[in-house]
C-alpha cells in the first residue's frame, strides 16, 4: 500500500473512532439526562417560585421583572450563556396589590369579584351605597346628584376586559346616548299612533361612564360568571400615560352576589358596599425582556435547536398553567442537560418570551430582528398553556426518521409513559402569512419548522384549560407534576438529539410553498 493511501485509511479510522467516540458520549449524556430527570427532577420547584413566590408576570410590572432576573440567574448558577433581550416598552406599568370587598347591611357578605389588569384601585377603604346605572339622559339627570359616593351596577357581558374610558369609547358611549333620544322621539310618535312595536334602545355598557366619573362614582360593578375572567385591554393600555389612568375601580362581580345586590337595590334596601382595591402604577415607559438561556454548539455553533415558553402571564391569579407550564419545564431541560455535561454539536436556545399575552411581542422581536438566522434553526418547540403529558410528535415523513432516532432513549424512559412518532398525512399545510395562537407563530411565518409535542392526559386528569384560561383559577395546584416533570425529560432528550444529528431537520413537506 502506498504511502498516502495508508495515511488516508489512517484519517478515516481515526474519523471512525472519534465518531464512534462521540456517539458514545452522548448517549451516555441522554442516559444521564433520563436518570437525573426520573430522581431528582425540579420542574416543579422552578413552577413554585414562578407562581408562588413571584406571581402573576404582566409586563410591566416587578413581579415580571423579578422573573426576568430569577430566570437569568438559574440558567447562569447551571452554567449556561444568558441572554436578556430587550423586546419593548409599555408605556405604563401596573402592579396588583391585595384586594377585599363585603356587604354592610342586608345579609351581609364577603364579595368575590376581580378587577381587569391595569384598572386603578380604590386610593384606600372605600364605602358607599349602590345604584343601577342610567339608560336615559334624563335618568342621569335625575340621579345625578345621588351617584356621588356610589357604587354602581353595570349590564354587559364581562368577558374579561376593562370599560373602554378612552375617548373612543367617550365617542362610543356617546353616539349611543344620541341615538336613543332619536329612538325615543320616534317611540313616543308611534304611541301616539296607537302602534304597540317599539324600536328597542341602543345599549353600551357604563352608557353616562363619563358622566358618573365626573358627578363623584366610587367604581363601576360588572356581573362575572366565575371563574372571573380578569385581562386588559389594549386599547386602553396604548394611550395610558401616568397623567391619564383611568379614574375608578371596574369590578367583575360574581354573578350570583351581583343578582342578589341587583335585587335589593330594585327593592330599595339600604346597605353598602366596601371595597380595599390595592393596583397600583409604575412610571413609564417600562421596558420589558426576553431571557434565553444558550448551551453554545461545539461544532455547528450557528445551528440551532430552540424550545421556550413564554413568561409573561396574567395576574389575577399566579400563571401556574399559562405559562407556567411552558416555562418550567423548559428551565428544567436546560438544567438537565447541563447537569448531565451536555456538549451538543449545535446550539440549543432555551427562550422565555416576554408579553405573549399582549401579542407574541417578545417572540415577534426575536424573530424580526433577527437574532439569529431563521434558516438555521432546525425545529423551535412552543410549550403554553397545558399540564399534560408530551407523549410524541407528528411529523413530515423526511423529518420521520431523525425523531425516530432521536427519541428512542425515550421508549423505556418512564414505567407509565410512551413517546410515539408518527407520521403526518395529507397535504403539508400552508405557511402561515399572519401571526396568532402562540409563540411559535412568527417562527412558521418564516418557514422555520414548529413542529410541537402531542400532549395526552394517559391518567384522565380531565384537565380543562377553559376553566383556567386567563382566569383565577390559573394556580400552582392546576399543574400534574408526573406530567410536568417528564415532559421536561421528554424535552431535555429531544433537544439534545436533535443537536447532535449531522444534519438540521429537512424543511422537505413542511409547508404547501
Amino acid at each position: 500500500m502506498k504511502r498516502t493511501g495508508r495515511i488516508a485509511l489512517v484519517v478515516c479510522m481515526l474519523a471512525v473512532a472519534q465518531l464512534s467516540t462521540a456517539r458514545t458520549r452522548h448517549d451516555k449524556i441522554v442516559e444521564k439526562i433520563i436518570e437525573t430527570g426520573n430522581t431528582d427532577n425540579r420542574t416543579m420547584e422552578h413552577l413554585d417560585v414562578l407562581s408562588n413566590r413571584i406571581g402573576g408576570r404582566l409586563i410591566g410590572s416587578n413581579a415580571y421583572d423579578n422573573a426576568v432576573e430569577w430566570c437569568a440567574s438559574m440558567f447562569k448558577q447551571w452554567g449556561l450563556e444568558v441572554w436578556v433581550q430587550e423586546a419593548g416598552e409599555v408605556p405604563v406599568g401596573f402592579n396588583r396589590g391585595p384586594w377585599f370587598g363585603r356587604m354592610l347591611g342586608g345579609n351581609g357578605m364577603n364579595l368575590h369579584f376581580a378587577t381587569p389588569s391595569y384598572t386603578v384601585g380604590t386610593k384606600g377603604v372605600q364605602r358607599g351605597h349602590v345604584l343601577k346605572e342610567p339608560l336615559t339622559q334624563a335618568e342621569f339627570n335625575n340621579m345625578k346628584e345621588s351617584l356621588k359616593g356610589a357604587w354602581v351596577l353595570i349590564g354587559g357581558t364581562n368577558n374579561g376586559y376593562p370599560v373602554d374610558w378612552t375617548e373612543k369609547g367617550d365617542s362610543i358611549r356617546n353616539a349611543a346616548i344620541a341615538e336613543n333620544m332619536e329612538i325615543d322621539r320616534k317611540n313616543r310618535e308611534a304611541r301616539m299612533k296607537g302602534e304597540t312595536e317599539m324600536i328597542p334602545r341602543k345599549y353600551e355598557p357604563a352608557m353616562f361612564y363619563r358622566q358618573m366619573v365626573e358627578a363623584g362614582i366610587l367604581g363601576i360593578i360588572q356581573s362575572s360568571e366565575v371563574p372571573i375572567r380578569a385581562l386588559y385591554d389594549r386599547k386602553n393600555l396604548d394611550q395610558m400615560t401616568f397623567d391619564n389612568l383611568p379614574a375608578v375601580p371596574d369590578i367583575k362581580l360574581d354573578r350570583l352576589q351581583y343578582e342578589v345586590i341587583e335585587e335589593m337595590v330594585a327593592r330599595r334596601e339600604y346597605f353598602q358596599l366596601e371595597f380595599d382595591i390595592r393596583n397600583h402604577f409604575r412610571m413609564g415607559p417600562v421596558k420589558y425582556h426576553n431571557v434565553i438561556g444558550v448551551i453554545r454548539g461545539s461544532k455547528y455553533p450557528d445551528e440551532y435547536v430552540l424550545a421556550g415558553g413564554h413568561l409573561d402571564a396574567y395576574d389575577v391569579a399566579t400563571g401556574g398553567v399559562d405559562c407556567g407550564s411552558g416555562v418550567a419545564p423548559v428551565m428544567e431541560a436546560a438544567r438537565l442537560i447541563a447537569e448531565a455535561g451536555g456538549k451538543p454539536e449545535r446550539s440549543i436556545l432555551f427562550c422565555l418570551w416576554a408579553g405573549e399575552e399582549f401579542g407574541l411581542l417578545g417572540s415577534r422581536h426575536f424573530v424580526q430582528s433577527g437574532t439569529v438566522d431563521m434558516k438555521k434553526i432546525s425545529n423551535y418547540f412552543n410549550r403554553d398553556y397545558t399540564p399534560f403529558l408530551t407523549a410524541g410528535v407528528t411529523v413530515p415523513e423526511a423529518m420521520y426518521e431523525d425523531f425516530v432516532k432521536v427519541s428512542e432513549p425515550l421508549k423505556d424512559a418512564h414505567p407509565e409513559f410512551t413517546f410515539t412518532v408518527e407520521k403526518r398525512q395529507g397535504n403539508p399545510r400552508p405557511r402561515p402569512t399572519s401571526a396568532g395562537g402562540s409563540d411559535h407563530a412568527y417562527f412558521a411565518m418564516e418557514g422555520v419548522p414548529t413542529i410541537g409535542f402531542n400532549l395526552r392526559d394517559p391518567k384522565g386528569y380531565n384537565f380543562s384549560y377553559n376553566e383556567i384560561w386567563h382566569t383565577e383559577r390559573d394556580t400552582y395546584n392546576k399543574s400534574i407534576p408526573e406530567y410536568q416533570e417528564h415532559t421536561a425529560t421528554c424535552t431535555a432528550v429531544i433537544l439534545y438529539g436533535l443537536a447532535n444529528l449531522d444534519h438540521i431537520l429537512s424543511r422537505e413537506g413542511l409547508y404547501a410553498d
